[in-house]
């Protein structure tokens, strides 16, 4: 999967984000260095990649699964239906 960048996230996963920041700087007493901000970043956005690849699978596996279960129509198609049983004259 493509590495995530803080445009590709929703507002609640930025509100996420902004608030991890927030109490990390609470932590420390201090502004965050640049080191220290982009190791925050970069943890969240795995975790939010790993949460999407997860719910990805699991989106993937039940279309499969629903595909599977639904009656194909070319499985269900009569072809006696359409041929005359003395053959074509």
């Amino acid at each position: 999967m493509n590495t995530l960048t803080q445009k590709d996230l929703t507002e609640s996963e930025q509100r996420q984000l902004n608030a991890l920041l927030a109490q990390a700087r609470k932590a420390h007493e201090r502004e965050l260095t640049n080191a220290e901000r982009n190791k925050i970043k970069d943890d969240f956005f795995a975790e939010i990649g790993e949460q999407r690849e997860k719910t990805a699978t699991k989106n993937r596996a039940e279309r499969k699964r629903l595909k599977a279960s639904a009656p194909s129509t070319s499985a269900t198609f009569d072809w006696t239906a359409r041929t005359h049983p003395r053959g074509r004259r």
